[in-house]
C-alpha cells in the first residue's frame, strides 16, 4: 500500500475506512470486559469459527451474534451507532434507524407479547453489533449489525473498505397509518419504483419481465452465505422462480429513455444504501428484471434484479402484502470473499 502523491485526494474507500477504524476503536474502548468478549471477535480468515460467525447472517428476530444495543448505557449506544453511520449514506442510515424504531410498532400490532426467550419479543434494543479483528490495523477487519430486518456486513482490506454485502432491509408493518392521513413507507420507493417500471412495459417486454402471476413466498436468495455458481440452482421457497448463476428476465438492454431511468433509479434504492465512495458502477445493460405476483399496489409480488456483481432481491408477501424484504448482495464478492482469496495469497504464499 503505496503512500499518496502529494496533494492527492485520499480515496473514498480509504477515507471511509478510516472513519470506520476510528468509530469502531472508540466503541470499543468504552466497553467493559464482560460487553467486549461478546462484542470483538478474531478477524477474517484468522479462525474458521470466527470466520463461519463473520458469513452466518439472519434477517429473523434470532441471536445475531455480538452485543447488543440493549446491553449498552446510552453513551456506547451512541458510540455503536456512530459506526454504523460510517457504513451508510444519510438516507440509508435514516432508513435503518426507521426499520429498527418499527420494532415498537409491530410490538403493539401483536399485542405487545413476551417469548422467544425474551421479556419482550419485539424489542428495537435486541441489534447485535459484532467486530472482527482489529480496527485499522494491518490485517482484515470488519463489523457486521444485525437484528430482525437489519443485517449490514463490512469489511476492510489494506485500508479499503472492500465488500458491503450481504446488506439486508426490511419493513413490517411495510405501511404504517400517519397523522393527517398519511403513511409511513420505510421502503416505499424501493417498491414503488419497481412497480412502476413493470406497468411501463409495452406487452412484449412485459412479457419478459413478468414471470409468473404468483410470489415467491420469501427471497429465494434466503440468507444463505453464498449465492449460486455455475450450474447451481437454489429453488424458490415454494417451488418458483429458481435463482441460478446466470440471470432471467427483462435484460436492461431493452430499455430506453424513462423505462431506463427508472431502472437506473431501481437499482439506486440498493446501492445507494452507503456513501457514494461505496456505491459500485453498475452495467445496466447486463441487469436483469424479473416480476411474480400481482403488479397492483397493496397485493403480494416479488422482482429481482440480477446482473454479474449485483442481485437484488424484493418481496411483499407476508400480511397480504404489508411485510417487506430487500437484499443487495454481490454475487461475486458477498462477505469480500474474493478479496480476501487474493489477499491471503499475496500475503500468506510459501
Amino acid at each position: 500500500m503505496g503512500d499518496l502523491p502529494a496533494g492527492s485526494p485520499e480515496p473514498a474507500d480509504r477515507a471511509i475506512a478510516r472513519r470506520m477504524a476510528a468509530a469502531a476503536s472508540a466503541w470499543l474502548a468504552s466497553l467493559d470486559r464482560g460487553q467486549h468478549r461478546l462484542a470483538q471477535r478474531d478477524g477474517p480468515r484468522s479462525d474458521p469459527e470466527a470466520e463461519a460467525d463473520r458469513r452466518r447472517w439472519h434477517y429473523t428476530p434470532t441471536d445475531h451474534g455480538g452485543l447488543t444495543l440493549g446491553q449498552q448505557h446510552p453513551a456506547q449506544q451512541s458510540l455503536a451507532m456512530q459506526l454504523v453511520a460510517s457504513g451508510l449514506s444519510t438516507a440509508g442510515y435514516v432508513t435503518v434507524s426507521g426499520v429498527m424504531c418499527l420494532e415498537n410498532v409491530l410490538d403493539r400490532t401483536e399485542g405487545f407479547p413476551r417469548g422467544a426467550g425474551h421479556d419482550r419479543r419485539r424489542d428495537p434494543g435486541r441489534y447485535y453489533l459484532r467486530i472482527f479483528g482489529e480496527p485499522g490495523g494491518a490485517q482484515p477487519w470488519g463489523w457486521r449489525l444485525g437484528g430482525h430486518h437489519v443485517s449490514l456486513n463490512n469489511l476492510v482490506v489494506d485500508g479499503r473498505v472492500v465488500a458491503v454485502t450481504p446488506c439486508f432491509l426490511g419493513a413490517n408493518p411495510a405501511a404504517s397509518p400517519l397523522l393527517g392521513d398519511g403513511s409511513l413507507r420505510l421502503l416505499g420507493a424501493t417498491e414503488d419504483l419497481a412497480r412502476e417500471l413493470v406497468r411501463s412495459l409495452p406487452p412484449a417486454l412485459a412479457a419478459q419481465a413478468v414471470l409468473l402471476d404468483r410470489a415467491p413466498s420469501d427471497l429465494v436468495s434466503r440468507n444463505r452465505p453464498q449465492l449460486p455458481t455455475g450450474d447451481e440452482v437454489e429453488p424458490g421457497p415454494d417451488g418458483t422462480l429458481a435463482l441460478t448463476a446466470r440471470p432471467i428476465g427483462l435484460p436492461g438492454s431493452e430499455l430506453e429513455g424513462n423505462r431506463r431511468e427508472l431502472l437506473r433509479d431501481l437499482v439506486s434504492a440498493y446501492t445507494g444504501r452507503v456513501p457514494d465512495g461505496l456505491r459500485p458502477s453498475v452495467d445496466l445493460d447486463a441487469v436483469h428484471l424479473a416480476w411474480a405476483g400481482s403488479t397492483e399496489p397493496g397485493r403480494p409480488h416479488y422482482y429481482r434484479l440480477h446482473g454479474p456483481r449485483l442481485l437484488a432481491e424484493w418481496d411483499n408477501t407476508q400480511n397480504d402484502g404489508n411485510h417487506a424484504h430487500s437484499v443487495w448482495r454481490d454475487p461475486a464478492s458477498d462477505f469480500g470473499a474474493d478479496v480476501l482469496a487474493g489477499h491471503r495469497a499475496t500475503h500468506h504464499a510459501g
